[in-house]
């Protein structure tokens, strides 16, 4: 298979061999918009996915799933959500009732994503579920399975894969601009000075490869056209206070790709970065900031901007509505459960690869 083609389906531009067939899907009834039921009511759907929801044409929010009542009356009254699409997570399988909700978005710890997803499949609802996708490649593959087996279709909120600066340089690459891609650097790292989150709990999927470091496999990736066949990796902490037992603070990891071409990439909770630089033979591009909710903006060879201003919460509402078009359409989605379980796949061997030191092989 060509580089260009394995290109065009790592993007999720064409139909992956992976990716749900429209005709496997269960058919439901011809809506103008789909029902979103987002499941954990934390920072990430408070100040960001409902806002989003807001602005969605493709779909609205139809209902929550919390543990806590009082979030859950806070919500019913700022967005008036009937309270029979209300679910605590002990009724949450009675959704399968309610025909307003049409998705379950699962914005929990990845230590339950295989579940909720799982339930979510059961009870005959399209899945939406955070990156990063699960804990490992085994969870991954059984919430892509019980999807299938329901004829439902699950995605991962990979946002930057919906919003205008990425797509832009993917097809400046895909068509050749810089020529044969040689090397790509990719970091993306913040400050992060909690002790409680579930990003500083191993048992809940935390450490700074599964959060921050999908956004820099992702760049890897998508920049290359290809997976990588090995990988090498250090990780190390400046504060073992919070990061203990084994998690990562900051992780740097170098891969290798069939074409020959190599990557670099670097994601931390105590370094702030966050760029894109890929070199190819005949020039380069660059993205800085690369995955930040707004304000991306590159350069490349030739004297070529990329620039596509807009406001947050544009991109996860950019992101909820392709997906809603892709349900609603029968179509394949920019970003099925096969590409967050590829990244998993990744960072698993990322993980082995820094604890043995030695190179990993990924076949």
């Amino acid at each position: 298979m060509s580089s260009r083609r394995i290109f065009l389906q790592q993007a999720g531009l064409v139909a992956s061999s992976l990716a749900f067939s429209p005709l496997t899907i269960a058919q439901s009834p011809k809506k103008d918009r789909l029902g979103v039921a987002l499941v954990g009511l934390g920072y990430y759907s408070t100040d960001l996915l409902a806002p989003a929801l807001q602005l969605t044409k493709n779909c609205y929010l139809a209902g929550i799933v919390t543990g806590t009542p009082s979030k859950a009356e806070q919500w019913i009254k700022k967005y008036n959500i009937p309270e029979k699409n209300v679910y605590s997570y002990d009724t949450f399988d009675k959704i399968a009732d309610n025909p307003d909700i049409d998705v379950v978005y699962v914005v929990l710890p990845p230590s339950m994503h295989r579940e909720y997803v799982i339930r979510a499949a059961k009870a005959g609802k399209h899945v939406w579920v955070e990156k990063p996708m699960a804990i490992t490649e085994k969870e991954c593959q059984d919430m892509i399975d019980a999807c299938r087996k329901n004829k439902r279709l699950l995605a991962v909120g990979y946002r930057l894969q919906h919003e205008p600066n990425t797509q832009e340089w993917m097809k400046f690459l895909r068509d050749g601009k810089i020529g044969k891609i040689k090397m790509v650097s990719c970091s993306a790292g913040y400050n992060d000075n909690r002790t409680t989150h579930w990003k500083q709990k191993k048992e809940m999927g935390g450490g700074v490869m599964y959060d921050m470091g999908v956004y820099v496999l992702q760049g890897a990736r998508l920049a290359t056209g290809e997976e990588p066949i090995s990988v090498t990796a250090q990780q190390f902490t400046t504060r073992p206070e919070i990061y203990k037992n084994g998690l990562d603070e900051t992780t740097m990891a170098q891969l290798v790709f069939p074409s020959g071409a190599r990557a670099a990439v670097q994601t931390s909770f105590g370094i702030n970065m966050n760029f894109l630089h890929v070199t190819g033979e005949k020039g380069f591009l660059k993205m800085e900031p690369y995955s930040a909710y707004n304000g991306q903006k590159g350069e490349a060879s030739g004297g070529v901007k990329i620039e596509h201003p807009y406001e947050v919460p544009r991109q996860q509402a950019m992101q909820m509505d392709d997906d809603a078009a892709a349900i609603m359409n029968n179509k394949p989605l920019i970003a099925p459960g096969e590409e967050g379980m590829r990244d998993i796949r990744i960072v698993e061997a990322i993980y082995r690869a820094a604890k043995s030191g030695q190179s990993v092989k990924l076949t």
